[in-house]
Formats: structure tokens, sequence, C-alpha cells
């Protein structure tokens, strides 16, 4: 063999890869594991910590068949092994089985939930596992009983023949029929309470959901005791929005800790546990003086809410398994611009809003929606704009829409200028934070991944009609 090669199999995930052997009459040499090489080939880059040897000092020596919650790599240091597979995840594939004979020029990569079966087939025997977490004593994983009839390993040795030396332990596992399957890793939503959070719970019914009082995401002990383990993918909906009030001396701390120190955090956490980590940003990390603002424009943020949120931008990069998703005008469920606008309408009010800030609406639906269209279609990891599309617009210009559907005259909004709305409050030295004029968020990214926003206005007569 003179070629790296990876062969899928019957089960999902399950890989055998074929190893070279470069030997002369010393002996022989292989790369057991080539990182580079075999994420290249398609071998998922599963990040192990530990590394196990099995020594069997017999022909017949048979273990398993064991299922534990990680990853690893199985190859064989010296002699030859029977060994086998069923798939215990649960879903279409539970029960599946797949068996092989390896020596050295053969390993194969194991799915989390895959239960594993191995007979020594000579004395001497010892093969080798990488592992990407760390066995904990005492913890009990789905166990198959090897004389499973569902099953039917077909066994070179039978497991009857007085070569055949099985653990008492292995001897009672359950059959098939009895197994609980192990389930898939969890998502998890944090920010579960806030608009955004509310949208994704919808979106994701089966995930997790937390909010500080649960999980505060700024404590570095919280952080650290949570059971990531169980968790594959973290939604991180969690933000201090206080745009205004971060200006002040208590905002401004309290705008770094959730904003910057929280994302570094999950960051970390998420490096540490293979974890990916959906992060929401803002257009307040840009100044404003793009024409449209694109995923690689340097961060320029004015105020300190941008500057704490671009600076969790940061810490959220770091991690290799992430979305970075970038938002503006967020309308949801709750207090927010859309829904103020339509009780001023309603109660007579004739407002006067700034016309020189120009963007798009992102209703909480669609954000939602693309951010399960990046984890489902398996998009590049990266950062990614996200708003409603069609033609950008100002506040005023969508203030006069909403009034216009609320069965008002459009003409009933004037507009004015950020400078001369925010003036009273400046001259009350009230704390007012800076706005970037154009926050349009160029999309082409996110297109490109075949996810299209819906026109911010169709959203908003949709979003006034529910």
């Amino acid at each position: 063999m003179t070629e790296l090669t990876i062969e899928p199999t019957a089960i999902p995930g399950l890989l055998v890869v074929r190893l070279p052997l470069h030997g002369d009459s010393r002996g022989w040499f292989k790369e057991n594991w080539q990182r580079e090489k075999m994420v290249a080939l398609g071998l998922p880059d599963f990040g192990p910590v530990q590394n196990n040897m099995s020594f069997n000092a017999k022909r017949g020596a048979t273990r398993g068949i064991h299922t534990e919650p990680w990853d690893k790599f199985v190859s064989v240091a010296v002699g030859r092994v029977f060994a086998a597979w069923v798939d215990m995840r649960a879903g279409d594939s539970f029960g599946n089985t797949f068996s092989i004979e390896i020596g050295p020029d053969v390993a194969v990569f194991v799915p989390r939930g895959v239960g594993n079966s191995y007979q020594a087939l000579e004395d001497g025997t010892v093969y080798s596992y990488l592992v990407n977490d760390h066995y904990v004593p005492g913890k009990v994983y789905p166990a198959l009983n090897l004389r499973d009839e569902t099953a039917a390993i077909p066994w070179p040795i039978p497991l009857d023949s007085a070569e055949v030396e099985i653990s008492d332990k292995d001897q009672a596992n359950p059959r098939l029929a009895d197994v609980v399957p192990m389930q898939p890793k969890k998502t998890l939503i944090v920010g579960a309470k806030g608009q955004l959070g509310r949208a994704l719970s919808r979106v994701f019914p089966d995930a997790d959901q937390v909010d500080l009082d649960e999980l505060d995401i700024s404590d570095p002990a919280a952080v650290a005791a949570w059971p990531w383990q169980e968790y594959a993918v973290v939604l991180n909906a969690a933000a201090y929005t206080a745009v205004d009030l971060a200006e002040t001396p208590e905002g401004r701390r309290t705008s770094w800790v959730a904003n910057a120190t929280a994302p570094a955090l999950l960051a970390h956490a998420a490096t540490e546990h293979r974890l990916t980590l959906v992060h929401v940003s803002s257009d307040y990390v840009f100044d404003g003086t793009a024409t449209r603002h694109t995923e690689d424009e340097p961060l320029s943020p004015l105020g300190v809410y941008g500057q704490s949120k671009a600076a969790g931008d940061i810490a959220v990069q770091t991690t290799p398994r992430h979305y970075l998703v970038r938002t503006s005008w967020v309308i949801g469920e709750g207090k927010n611009f859309v829904l103020t606008m339509r009780s001023l309408a309603e109660q007579g009010v004739s407002p006067s809003v700034v016309s020189d800030q120009i963007g798009r609406l992102t209703f909480t639906t669609t954000l939602a929606d693309a951010i399960a269209h990046l984890l489902t279609t398996g998009a590049p990891y990266g950062v990614y704009n996200v708003s409603n599309g069609g033609d950008p617009l100002s506040w005023q210009a969508i203030a006069a829409e909403v009034f216009a559907l609320s069965g008002r005259s459009k003409d009933d909004v004037a507009a004015t200028t950020t400078e001369d709305y925010f003036k009273g409050a400046v001259d009350a030295g009230k704390p007012i934070s800076p706005r970037p004029l154009n926050s349009v968020l160029d999309l082409t990214r996110l297109e490109a991944t075949g996810f299209t926003p819906p026109d911010q206005l169709t959203a908003l007569r949709a979003y006034l009609a529910e």
C-alpha cells in the first residue's frame, strides 16, 4: 500500500483508513495519525486529547461491545484483530453493523455513539486508540451483548470456543432490544428570554434554554462548571443592548462584561470542548462610513456599546468552529421601534424620526432561520452579515411605512437629523451614544450559502399583521 485512503462504511461516519506501511528487512514504519493528510481526505478534525493502549495476551481475547460519548481513532500496533461496530445512536441507522480485520495497515475512525468490539486473532496483540474526551471513572455508557442475535457479528473465533475469553461484565451486557440508544449532543440557547432567544427557541424546539439566572456566562467558574460535554452547539443570544446607558460608568462596565468577557469565556469553552459557537453581533462595530458593510471590513466602533461588541467579535473568532453573525436594527417580541411607532400611530401622535440613519430591519424570525440554515447546511465557519433584504431605508421611512399600515398618513411622520433629535438629551446631560449613520450590511456571503432573506417591507407587513 503506497497511498493513504479513507473509505466509508454502512455506519454513517464510521471510516476505514488504509495506512501505507514503509518497510524493509528491519521492520516497518507508518504515519499512524497524520492530521493534515487525513483531514484533507475527509476524516473529521476531531481533536484527540488522550491515547490509550490495549494489550491482549492470548488469541481469542474478546472485548465489547462498548459505546462511549466520544470519537476515537483505532489502529493496531502489533498483531491482527477482528473488529466490529454497532451503531447505538438514536436514529435510522440504529443497529447497523460493520466488521473488518485490522492489522498495522488499517485504522478505523469511530464516531461518538457507535459501539466497538475487538477479538484478538494472534497472541500478544496491541491496539491503540486516540479519543477526543477524557475518560471519567465510574460513568456507565451503553453496551451491547457480544452474542446479540440482531447484530449477528461473524466472529472468526466462535464465542463458545475454548480460546475465547470474555469478561463477566461483557457477558452480562443487554441485547439490542433492551439498549437505550445514545442521544445526539444537544444545542444550548443562552439568553433564551430575550427577543432573539425566543425566536431561536421556536426554530430549535429541542434545545436547552438558559438565561443569566441559570448560567452566568460572564462568570468564569460558572462557565467552567457547565456540562459542555453534553452539547454540540451553543447559540449565544445574550447581550447588553442599552446603547446610550453604555456611555455611563456603570453601563460601560456592564456592557464590557456582557458583550466582551462573556463571549470570550464561551469561546474558550467552545475550543476546549469542540463546540460550534454561534454569536450575534451588531452593525455598531462599524462607524457607518462605508456604503455597505462587508464581513471583512476593519472594526471601527464609535461608542462604548460598539466597542464592547467589537471586542466580543475578536474573542469569538479565536475558536475554530464559530459563526459570528452580524445584524442590524433587530425587531422581535417585546419593546421595539416598530411597535413603538404603531402605538404612536394608534394614539394619534405625529412623531419626528431621524432620516439620516440608513439601514435594514432584521426580524428575529429571519435571524433565527438564517442561523439554522448555516448550521444545517454546514456552511463554512466564519463571519456572516444577516439582515432582511430589500432597499435600505431610513428610520423615518420605516416609521412612515408603519403609520401607513396602521391607517395613518406617511406624512404624519416628520423627518429630523440625528443631531437635532438628540440635542435636547445632550443639553439635559443625558448619556447619548454616537450612532453609525449607515448600517447597511452586505448580504452577498449569506446569499452564497443558499439563504435569501425576505424583503424588509414584506416582513414588516407580516409582522404587523400578526
